[in-house]
């Protein structure tokens, strides 16, 4: 059994400096975004540019939020001072961690108050059954019932290895969470619309250099992993002190 020890440490701490180097790249791209976008004035979306003045100079900020109002993939008000968007796959172990001990505590804290707004994003890297579920997500958003869907499987989820989604579990979670017409959810799972809405999600995380899960933005903050939520707070709260009055 120590070789079998071995390669569990080893693979542990590959998985370990595969996270660091993801912040370090992720913290690189966000600096030259920033710094090719210092001509010009950063649009937060609706219509209005973003800059701040600080020591008599113009901050620009990376700002992947999309604020649309009634996203179904999304919680909290639309102008929330802090947004926090969250690449994921319904299939890894660790997204399933944030969302059973991480999110319902941000909500719970956060998002209750107005502060902070959290943006689905799909990442689907762990085969065709991730690329199905993404779909199944957005599916039950068709119908109200993304977050409804998204806790159910996650809550299912096991802390190691991945969880088996083929089409009748995604099915049986829909009906399980109260979409109303499973006939329309069905038919939804072949939506090209909807398959497309996840490989735009998962464009524009690789376009980050994206290739894990879960990964997150706290507005131009960067996580990598299910962090402890204290990580997420003391991220929250730097943005919450940058951007109230003075």
């Amino acid at each position: 059994m120590p070789q079998e020890s071995d390669q569990r440490t080893a693979g542990v701490r590959s998985a370990t400096l595969i996270a660091a180097l993801l912040v370090a790249a992720l913290i690189l791209i966000i600096g030259l975004i920033a710094s090719q976008r210092a001509s010009s004035p950063v649009s937060d979306g609706s219509g209005t540019d973003v800059a701040e003045e600080s020591g008599g100079r113009e901050e620009e900020k990376f700002d992947l939020s999309r604020r649309i109002a009634d996203d179904p993939l999304a919680m909290g008000e639309v102008d929330a001072p802090v947004v926090l968007v969250e690449y994921a796959d319904y299939r890894c172990p660790f997204c399933g961690v944030f969302s059973r001990e991480t999110l319902p505590a941000l909500v719970e804290q956060y998002v209750a108050s107005g502060e902070l707004r959290i943006e689905w994003r799909d990442l689907p890297v762990f085969g065709t059954e991730s690329l199905d579920a993404a779909v199944a997500g957005r599916a039950a958003g068709e119908q109200d019932r993304f977050w409804e869907f998204n806790k159910a499987v996650f809550a299912a989820a096991p802390d190691r290895g991945h969880i088996s989604l083929p089409r009748e579990e995604l099915i049986r979670i829909a009906e399980e969470v109260g979409v109303a017409d499973i006939t329309a959810f069905t038919a939804d799972l072949d939506s090209e619309e909807l398959n497309q809405a996840v490989q735009t999600d998962a464009e524009e995380a690789a376009a980050l250099g994206a290739t894990g899960t879960p990964l997150f933005l706290v507005n131009d903050i960067p996580i990598s992993g299910a962090q402890p939520v204290e990580v997420f707070e003391q991220a929250i709260e730097t943005v919450l002190a940058e951007t109230s009055p003075q």
